[in-house]
This record gives C-alpha cells, sequence and structure tokens, in this order.
C-alpha cells in the first residue's frame, strides 16, 4: 500500500499539483486521481519510478512511500 499522504507531501513539496505531476509523467490526470484514490493499489513500477525521479525522491522515500506495508 502507498503512503498517498507522505506522497501528497512530496508533491506539494516540490512546487507540483496532481495535474502538474500527472503532466510530467505523461498520464492523463484523472488516471492518476484514481490511482491515488485507490491507495496506489495500481501504480506500476514504471509509474513509481517516474514519481520517484520527477519528485526527486532519496531512497528512504521512496521506501517510505511506495514500500509502506509493515511486514511481521
Amino acid at each position: 500500500m502507498v503512503n498517498i499522504n507522505k506522497l501528497k507531501g512530496k508533491v506539494i513539496e516540490n512546487g507540483l499539483t496532481i495535474e502538474k505531476l500527472a503532466d510530467k509523467i505523461n498520464i492523463d490526470r484523472s488516471t492518476l486521481y484514481r490511482k491515488i484514490n485507490h491507495n496506489g493499489e495500481t501504480f506500476t513500477i514504471k509509474e513509481a519510478n517516474l514519481i520517484a525521479k520527477t519528485l526527486k525522491l532519496t531512497a528512504d522515500d521512496v521506501n517510505a512511500i511506495f514500500f509502506n506495508q509493515i511486514v511481521a
């Protein structure tokens, strides 16, 4: 499960909106909104990689956002 709050925070930190992020990663904004509204469950690896590059995320940021699930 994706940590949507952290993702949205990083979008804002980079001075972007969801619409602008969608344009930068070349997907339709409605598609990005839909993926976000479903807790990011349908993000592909390619999309996660593009988001990470666009938002200049560190490895720790990527792990905290895209690999949020706690494993026992």
